[in-house]
């Protein structure tokens, strides 16, 4: 004779606490989510986020030096701005900006793109050649500055020796008003050679072989493959590489200051140089402050049309 057991109150119980609720596992798993950005929202708001909000807020006051100690520095409209856009070096900066940071980036990319192809191809000591050109990019910023400032110094410098011994004069490298600013762009293109050529050498290394592999069965020429070929599945590194190349760019300072200090005659003054020069040689605060934000909101323009040319490609 069978019997049934009817489960008691504590066997209800202990089931209905086996079964899970939705609700609370999808508030936990959100709040272990949130654990996880937290750090990360965190840093950008106390180190990016406070010191953006900060020097726009400057821009629209009267700051200077005694500020830091009376913690007043009475807002003043948008005098700062009309100061700084009224000021004949300012447009000066901004042309000469443009022109450092697109001659740096077309130099920096050809070189280091022609290296990269070149690296490309299996040959013994190819090693370390790749690893004795790495060596500009691992030099401080302010020693290759330093050192290019002797080696390019109109008297005594080697690059001026070297050209001499083919009858060429010497050339005032860093003391011309119009040729300052191409040495500079020259020393900045020999330091950021080395970043491009690394990643668009990578970049080689993914590409499949395949697709050369049936191009070299058509006959396509050398030229050809890299055209149809190599530049097109390059194009996610390349991109990335320009628009690296383009936020170091525009905004250097260390290597001006190290060759030219803005010199001569203010022909190699660019917004960073000009912000630094407001803010900690003239003391006007407020003046760098306005500088220093083109500086962002020209980034910040690059980034949007970045961000909207990779969403037209994915789409």
């Amino acid at each position: 004779m069978s019997t049934t057991t009817v489960p008691g109150p504590a066997a209800i119980g202990s089931s209905a606490e086996a079964t899970p609720d939705p609700a609370r596992a999808r508030r936990r798993r959100t709040l272990a989510q949130w654990g996880f950005v937290a750090p990360a929202v965190l840093f950008m708001l106390l180190f990016f986020g406070y010191p953006l909000v900060r020097n726009i807020v400057m821009s629209f006051q009267h700051y200077t030096p005694s500020t830091f100690f009376t913690g007043k520095a009475p807002f003043n409209g948008l005098d700062n701005w009309r100061k700084v856009f009224g000021d004949g070096l300012f447009g000066k900066a901004l042309w000469q900006t443009i022109l450092f940071t697109i001659g740096s980036l077309i130099g920096q990319f050809c070189i280091g793109l022609a290296l990269a192809v070149f690296f490309n191809r299996r040959f013994p000591l190819g090693g370390v050649l790749r690893a004795l050109i790495l060596l500009p990019w691992l030099v401080p910023m302010v020693v290759s500055g330093i050192v290019w400032r002797r080696i390019l110094d109109q008297d005594i410098g080697v690059l001026n020796s070297f050209l001499g011994l083919f009858g060429i004069g010497h050339t005032p490298w860093l003391t011309s008003t119009h040729v300052a600013l191409l040495a500079v762009i020259l020393v900045n293109v020999w330091i950021g050679i080395p970043f491009n050529m690394v990643i668009l050498y990578g970049g080689l290394q993914e590409l499949p072989r395949e697709v050369y592999e049936a191009a070299s069965l058509d006959g396509a020429s050398a030229w050809r493959t890299f055209r149809s070929i190599t530049l097109p599945l390059l194009k996610p590194v390349i991109t990335v590489v320009l628009v690296l190349g383009f936020m170091s760019t525009v905004k250097i300072l260390d290597l001006v200051l190290a060759l030219t200090d803005g010199g001569p005659a203010d022909s190699t003054q660019t917004l960073g140089t000009l912000t630094y020069q407001d803010s900690f040689v003239q003391l006007d605060f407020g003046a760098g402050a306005v500088v220093g934000n083109v500086l962002v909101l020209i980034s910040a323009v690059f980034a949007v049309f970045y961000l909207r040319a990779n969403r037209t490609e994915g789409k």
